[in-house]
């Protein structure tokens, strides 16, 4: 193992916050006062291995406290946790949150994906680049989706200190982006998490958003008001096998976009004899247009809170983690206060309801990486290493999270298990169609006059979901499924909403998003920015994706710049390198990256 360290000292201020997060040092060799400790004294075997989890949290800590990761600071958290520095080197700049080189302590990410380019996310940085100009300590950085489909463009400014500040600005203009990155604690405050649901406030109808607007999302009491805890409560009558025996019986399928059958990953991982199991929550929704998640997590977050719980029951895990974006401040910051609130009053911790189950959520945040959407990826970061997939088998349930058994499902998914488990399987799985019971979200942005996320049981029409969010004259195309997904023309938004139904029509419903665009969005631009999204995003691990991606970006601007047969002969080739990150991609990234290009050309006739 390379222990070898720099002569890079750091500042007290890096200092104080690593120590805040892992306590003082209690050796010299951690880099505590030679008259305190003996340089001879350090940590090691099992007891070292166990700290390299607290690499992610140490990066965050020292970026949060200065704004970035000077090579002292890297070595004072690497000598904390005995991790080799460089391979600390290659976790910190895997992320795009983090820098390894001296910055304004300010950073204004400004969101220039698909729903936010569509809403002049370029004209956006132009005026803002101009206003604040050189030396005034801001760092203007053009950023891939943050979230904030339904309030496009978007802006996200974050001031490091102690603490940390954050701003949101969306819709954002000039100013009031300038705002948010110059006086973080003046910018207005965002809205409430209901203003992102059209629907909130509807008597009825709602099964999984039905708090959100109702509730006050800070408040237990409220919760519990309105339902909340009745499932947990009836999970321990029915015992783990019984929720999973609901679970099951439900047709319940992850809400992420792979389908598979929820009650068959818990019991696989319930199965498993070797301990312990854990549970992931896959908060870390990236991809462009998705926002549905955040949403649940501002306006409901005790439902995700006692949906774990249950999930943590039936599955024989006492511990959990809740990977959540790192740009996702107000969800963080529900959150901890639901988890915090949730300990207090015994429905988390050591004896769960006074059942004898012990139980607890732990949040990890994430930093800026679209590749630990995928489970083995989101592993790899929690445990302190990039974030790179693994390859498979062995599949999670049996080696997942530290090598252990793993369940790992995203928020909708589980937030699913709580009507469930109150208003019983058999009429949860009357929702919906045959194959794909039960209620979904869409998360719908673009050229429509009420963007936001919306419910609607399985097997509602594309066509009725954007006739409710209200669609505009000159409907161009819309994307299914986000970047990872496919284009679909106007005249097919018959297309049912089922996980079959989009298959049986030649495209995918992905994690519920949908986009659509106008005569006014030109589409070669957006194919572009798709493929700067793959490329970018690719964590170049293996050569199809890392090097396929960067061909197809290439394909694409020379497709821009000409036309006739050496257009044909790049597009020929994007079908070649196409079809290789498909077959022969270790993850879903590379496999799905050719995706939007692929339909854009044969169903829209992009480049006709």
């Amino acid at each position: 193992m390379d222990l070898h360290f720099g002569d890079s000292k750091p500042t007290d201020e890096e200092r104080a916050a690593v120590d805040a997060l892992l306590g003082p040092p209690e050796s010299s060799w951690e880099g505590a006062d030679r008259s305190d400790a003996d340089l001879r004294w350090a940590r090691g075997g099992r007891a070292a291995r166990d700290r390299r989890d607290l690499l992610l949290p140490g990066l965050h800590a020292i970026n949060d406290r200065v704004g970035w990761i000077s090579d002292g600071a890297l070595d004072y958290l690497c000598r904390r946790l005995t991790v080799p520095p460089a391979e600390a080197y290659g976790v910190a700049t895997f992320y795009a949150m983090f820098s390894v080189k001296p910055r304004p302590a300010t950073v204004l990410h400004v969101c220039t994906d698909l729903a936010c380019a569509a809403a002049g996310a370029p004209e956006l940085c132009a005026g803002i680049e101009e206003r604040l100009g050189p030396g005034s300590g801001v760092s203007v950085q053009r950023s891939p989706c943050l979230g904030l489909c339904e309030r496009a463009p978007a802006a996200l400014a974050i001031r490091a200190g102690d603490p940390v500040r954050t701003a949101v600005s969306a819709p954002a203009t000039v100013h009031d982006a300038v705002l948010a990155a110059s006086a973080p604690d003046s910018a207005p405050q965002e809205p409430p998490a209901a203003l992102a649901v059209p629907q909130a406030g509807r008597d009825g109808g709602l099964t999984l958003l039905h708090r959100v607007g109702v509730v006050d999302p800070a408040s237990l009491d409220d919760y519990r008001a309105h339902g909340g805890y009745t499932a947990l409560r009836r999970a321990f009558e029915l015992g783990p096998a019984g929720v999973i025996r609901e679970v099951t019986d439900s047709g319940l399928v992850g809400r992420g976009g792979a389908a598979f059958p929820t009650g068959r990953k818990w019991q696989a991982t319930a199965s498993q004899p070797d301990r312990p199991h854990y549970l992931v929550c896959n908060a870390d929704e990236s991809e462009p247009g998705t926002f549905k998640d955040r949403v649940l997590m501002e306006g409901d977050p005790y439902a995700l809170v006692e949906a774990m719980t249950i999930a943590g029951y039936a599955t024989g895990a006492h511990q959990s983690y809740l990977y959540l974006r790192g740009e996702y401040p107000r969800a963080l910051h529900r959150l901890e206060h639901a988890i915090a609130q949730a300990r207090a009053r015994g429905l988390l911790g050591d004896d769960v309801l006074g059942q004898g189950y012990a139980f607890d959520i732990e949040i990890r945040r994430g930093a800026g990486a679209y590749i630990c959407g995928e489970e083995t990826a989101l592993f790899n970061s929690i445990e302190g290493y990039r974030g790179e997939p693994r390859s498979k088998p062995p599949f999670p349930v049996e080696k997942g999270l530290f090598g252990k058994p793993t369940v790992e499902n995203n928020v909708e998914t589980l937030v699913n298990v709580l009507p469930i488990l109150t208003m019983g399987a058999p009429a949860y799985a009357a929702i919906g169609t045959e194959r794909s019971t039960g209620p979904k979200l869409f998360c719908v942005s673009g050229t429509v006059d009420r963007p936001g996320v919306y419910e609607l049981p399985f097997g509602a029409t594309l066509g009725e979901l954007l006739t409710l969010a209200g669609v505009r004259d000159g409907l161009r195309a819309v994307l299914l499924g986000g970047a990872a997904g496919g284009f679909v023309r106007p005249d097919e938004l018959d297309i049912p909403l089922t996980f079959e139904g989009t298959r049986e029509a030649g495209t995918t419903l992905g994690s519920g998003v949908v986009m659509a665009f106008d005569d006014s969005v030109p589409l070669p631009r957006l194919l572009l920015r798709i493929a700067e999204f793959f490329r970018d995003e690719s964590c170049g691990q293996c050569v199809p994706c890392r090097v396929g991606t960067v061909r197809q970006e290439e394909a694409l601007h020379r497709i821009a710049e000409r036309a006739g047969a050496a257009a044909a002969d790049d597009i020929a080739l994007l079908r070649e390198v196409g079809r290789a990150m498909r077959d022969a991609s270790i993850c879903g990234l590379g496999q799905t990256a050719w995706n939007a290009v692929e339909s854009a050309i044969d169903r829209l006739g992009a480049y006709e």
